[in-house]
């Protein structure tokens, strides 16, 4: 081989180290950007119910810190016996702060944080036409009526409990029940679809109803307000983060998409 085929070689071998060196340093480079880093990810069981504020306060809190957040949307007594079974997540909002005090009671809550309120109500078919007007009017022969299941979701066991608080067997209004529903949002489709006549919903709910739906209140004397409360699991491994998140859905800028909701922000006079 000559010297200048040699040379020629040498300098295409030198050539290809260096391109190789670069490449090498671009890889590098590339993987050291945050953006192209899996983000974090923080597992919320939340009530079906709370469904649209929660979704956007998620979207936007993914915005402002590297995290996504999943939802696990069910009845809030489904997430508690998923959070039971699992032994994983990191946080827990159900439809009723009862739920949370049953976590901590097992030992599954770090912190505790009240976020909303929400109050029951009869949602009834557009117009009223079987003309309820209270919970004894859920007892008339040509009402069908629609309840949460007790041993599913808040509204269910809140409904019982408005029941026995107005001194109504649950025997007598079963008579009527023609649909048991594992979560509030499935009652208010039922009024949509003019398969029932009346269920007991929680105001904010009712409102999404308005065009095929009518809101009559519930006694005051016999009505009971709901808190809502956030709890950081005990099983999390991002304690800071999750803490954090909660901390966010109690902010001036959470409380206005609840507003924007019709949730209550702060608690209604009983």
């Amino acid at each position: 081989m000559s010297s200048e085929n040699t040379a020629m070689s040498s300098k295409s071998l030198f050539i290809l180290i260096l391109a190789a060196f670069v490449a090498v340093l671009a890889t590098v480079g590339c993987s050291s950007k945050p953006d192209s880093e899996p983000a974090s990810e923080l597992l919320l069981y939340c009530g079906a119910g709370i469904r649209p504020p929660i979704e956007e306060l998620a979207n936007v809190f993914a915005a402002e810190h590297p995290v996504k957040v999943i939802l696990d949307f069910a009845g809030s007594e489904v997430l508690l016996s998923r959070i039971k079974l699992s032994g994983r997540g990191d946080l827990y909002m159900p439809g009723d702060a009862h739920y949370v005090d049953l976590a901590e009671n097992a030992g599954f809550v770090l912190s505790r944080r009240s976020v909303a309120y929400w109050v029951p109500v009869i949602l009834v078919r557009k117009g009223n036409p079987k003309a309820v007007g209270s919970l004894r009017d859920l007892l008339k022969d040509d009402v069908r009526v629609g309840l949460g299941d007790p041993n599913a979701c808040a509204i269910g066991r809140t409904a019982q409990q408005l029941l026995e608080k107005s001194g109504i067997a649950w025997a007598d209004v079963e008579k009527n029940l023609k649909f048991k529903s594992m979560t509030v949002n499935e009652l208010g489709l039922q009024i949509q679809a003019g398969s029932l006549d009346a269920v007991i919903v929680w105001d904010a709910l009712a409102r999404y109803y308005e065009a095929c739906g009518d809101m009559v209140a519930i006694d005051p004397e016999y009505n009971i307000i709901s808190p809502i409360d956030v709890a950081v699991l005990s099983f999390t491994r991002k304690k800071d983060l999750a803490e954090r998140f909660a901390a966010f859905l109690t902010s001036d800028k959470a409380r206005e998409v609840f507003v924007g909701h019709h949730y209550h922000t702060d608690k209604p006079l009983d």
